[in-house]
């Protein structure tokens, strides 16, 4: 059975989450955007095993704090670092401007790193007996993903949508329209009574969204 537990870290609160399998204990870290030491504390306070980062896109609060979780986590010259999986390969521009990303954002800068794996619509990634499904839903940023448990009706969906709310479209390589048609076509098929967890704020239904979201509910399209 999949477990989560949602971290806020960066000034910005960014939800970072910790997912788990609670019959093998092995885990995976959803967008570290930074304060490594609040995901390894609850890492070990859980006594988990974590397997892999796994990233929705590339801005820096989601991704700033991913090399240092690799390189913390290593437990030996000669061990193979934590894979680090996703986004989708056109957010690589993105990763690839974390010094100017800090410069904008006031953060410090982060080390720099490049995925081990990039997902693509339909992709699945698996850690102990858990099984997410990626979907790739551009607007927010071209490369960026969501994750999606079926047996759970779980999503962690990034930026892409918010409580009441979508995520900014005006980033470069952002797209408003293509934003609200992943959502429409990404995952409101999912079903209404998936709950979320966005990349910022409180978790949410994709049933609510379509009922009161400003941006994406249903009567905003006739």
């Amino acid at each position: 059975m999949l477990q989560y537990q949602i971290i806020p870290v960066t000034h910005y609160q960014q939800n970072c989450t910790l997912l788990w399998c609670d019959e093998t204990n092995e885990a995976a870290v959803v967008d570290p955007g930074g304060n490594i030491e609040r995901i390894l504390s609850v890492l070990i306070e859980r006594k988990l095993n974590l397997v892999k980062i796994l990233l929705t896109h590339g801005h820096l609060d989601h991704v700033g704090g991913t090399e240092a979780l690799v390189r913390a986590t290593k437990i030996s010259e000669d061990s193979a670092p934590i894979p680090i999986e996703g986004p989708h390969l056109d957010d690589m521009f993105w990763i690839n401007m974390l010094p100017q990303q800090a410069q904008m954002m006031g953060f410090s800068t982060p080390q720099n790193f490049h995925p081990d794996l990039f997902f693509k619509d339909g992709d699945q990634v698996s850690f102990g007996n858990v099984h997410l499904e990626i979907r790739h839903c551009p607007g927010h940023t071209p490369g960026h993903i969501i994750f999606f448990h079926p047996e759970t009706k779980l999503a962690l969906v990034g930026d892409v949508l918010f409580k009441g709310a979508i995520g900014r479209s005006d980033f470069p390589r952002g797209n408003y329209d293509q934003l609200v048609n992943s959502i429409r076509t990404k995952l409101w098929p999912l079903g209404d009574d998936v709950q979320f967890i966005p990349g910022h704020g409180p978790m949410s239904t994709f049933g609510q969204e379509r009922l009161h979201d400003a941006f994406v509910a249903d009567k905003h399209f006739g």
